[in-house]
């Protein structure tokens, strides 16, 4: 769907290592600044879809864990705790600026049936009409995927997907796709803007989240899933969300990924 005067549908997926603190707990500052940028660009005339992580992390805090559990029960319980409590604040934060946010716990099993994506799909586009700003997460409670891949990157590409989204921006704790580890390598290099996704970009990794379980690999693997479907990616720092004007602006900022012209 392509909106009139210009304006864009959006996806923004959002890491759990930016939107939490070291304690796990969450950033709300961070949350806080997040929904202004959003309830702005909705403001303009955009749509908005926000895809986020950090249920696990949150819940953790929540309950005291000091380390991150291996068990997958104890994972899904930690979501179950922490995903209340982000949509808590979300809601929340949100509301300041009059926006209506929803909540959407789905899986890739979901999504890639027949008759439950048909009505995902639509239930997300009615949200939009009706001006709601949607929160997607995969439901770690009941799908252990995300838990061990971190593919809640690939969740958010297909999100745009599905929705015919005009742009995917990524928010991560780094500037974008580097050459190297730049933790360890000072001379690794910002990797500005991708035309085609070969194996030389799929062979450069970064570095994973502190507390997320994911990484580059999934951030690129969703860059393909979006860029194929023709929709162009940003993955950005996310520590100021308002680098999300800049992508949605064309302007040079952190890794573009050039869209497959169809």
């Amino acid at each position: 769907m392509k909106l009139d005067n210009g304006k864009k549908r959006i996806v923004v997926k959002i890491g759990t290592s930016t939107i939490t603190h070291d304690t796990g707990k969450a950033n709300i500052a961070l949350i806080a600044r997040l929904a202004r940028v959003l309830s702005d660009l909705k403001n303009e005339g955009h749509q908005l879809i926000l895809v986020s992580s950090g249920a696990i992390s949150v819940g953790m805090g929540r309950l005291r864990l000091s380390e991150k559990p291996r068990e997958i029960e104890c994972l899904q319980a930690a979501a179950a705790v922490g995903q209340s409590e982000l949509m808590f604040l979300y809601d929340r934060l949100f509301s300041e600026y009059d926006v209506v946010v929803s909540q959407l716990l789905i899986t890739f099993d979901e999504l890639e049936n027949r008759e439950s994506g048909f009505h995902l799909i639509n239930t997300l586009n009615q949200l939009l009409e009706y001006d709601c700003l949607p929160i997607v997460n995969e439901n770690d409670s009941v799908s252990v995927e995300e838990l061990v891949s971190g593919d809640n990157d690939c969740l958010s590409a297909t999100v745009a997907k599905v929705t015919n989204a005009d742009l995917l921006v990524i928010l991560t704790d780094t500037d974008g796709l580097y050459d190297g580890d730049p933790s360890k390598n000072k001379n690794a290099k910002l990797i500005s803007r991708v035309d085609k996704i070969d194996d030389g970009i799929r062979s450069v990794t970064g570095c994973a989240g502190k507390r997320g379980t994911g990484g580059f690999v999934t951030k690129i693997n969703a860059a393909e899933i979006a860029v194929s479907s023709g929709i162009p990616v940003y993955i950005v720092n996310g520590s100021e969300p308002a680098n999300i004007y800049k992508a949605v602006n064309g302007e040079n900022i952190g890794t573009y990924f050039k869209a497959v012209e169809k």
